[in-house]
């Protein structure tokens, strides 16, 4: 059984691209995109391949490749056809399998199917990309709702939208604290949540200094509470 996760985003153009591309490198993954809208520049499989660093056997290809950069059920309606989800089958992969979404959970696919349906139906795990924006966290919360309607037993959806809550609600903590309260957040849920390990997607503890290094994005730089090297690697130690 192909071991897989998805990447998704609050918004398009929000970094999905480069998590996944991180992800890839940090995991000696695989990488999907089913659905590639806008073909003028560089595509994201290309840029997967360019990031990751991966070659052409581990980025599989596009089931649709469409002209405009566009609602995937727009742009396939430009192009004169209409997507078939039934066609959208994750490939097999021996390695970790990463697979990106087009723009945001809640896009068209077809003129009844959107996107976040096509996710239900894999059940596999779901990274959210989100900015540190204005207005990120009501996109984030809503993303995690929209997620929860369709899986509502996936206990990881309760713990994210739990940040938002202590980041829209606690802004009297000073970075100390905020930084204080965020480490013990997450040391707790690498005890308590069901989730599969990192050695389930075939991490060992000498991936960790790769992985850690890959997290230095441009999201590290922008965020106001941010963690130090050691303090990653044991926060990913505590979940192999």
């Amino acid at each position: 059984m192909t071991r897989a996760l998805v990447v998704t985003g609050t918004d398009t153009d929000i970094g999905k691209t480069v998590v996944a591309a991180g992800l890839v490198g940090a995991l000696g993954a695989d990488y999907w995109k089913p659905i590639q809208a806008g073909l003028d520049d560089e595509t994201d499989r290309e840029a997967v391949m360019r990031l990751a660093p991966c070659d052409a056997t581990r980025a599989h290809t596009e089931i649709y490749r469409l002209a405009t950069a566009a609602s995937p059920h727009r742009a396939a309606a430009l192009d004169g056809i209409e997507i078939d989800t039934a066609r959208l089958t994750p490939p097999h992969s021996a390695r970790p399998l990463v697979i990106e979404g087009a723009g945001g959970l809640m896009v068209p696919l077809t003129p009844s199917e959107l996107q976040i349906d096509l996710f239900a139906r894999w059940r596999f795990p779901v990274v959210l990309v989100a900015s540190t924006r204005l207005g990120t966290i009501n996109h984030t919360l809503l993303s995690i709702e929209a997620l929860r309607a369709r899986a509502p037993e996936a206990p990881a959806l309760e713990k994210y939208a739990q940040v938002g809550r202590l980041l829209s609600r606690r802004g009297d903590l000073a970075r100390d604290a905020a930084h204080a309260a965020l480490i013990d957040i997450l040391d707790g849920w690498t005890r308590t949540l069901a989730l599969p390990t990192l050695s389930h997607y075939g991490v060992g503890e000498a991936d960790l200094p790769r992985i850690v290094a890959h997290s230095r994005g441009s999201s590290m730089k922008t965020n106001p509470v941010v963690l130090d090297d050691a303090e990653i690697a044991a926060i990913l130690a505590a979940r192999l």
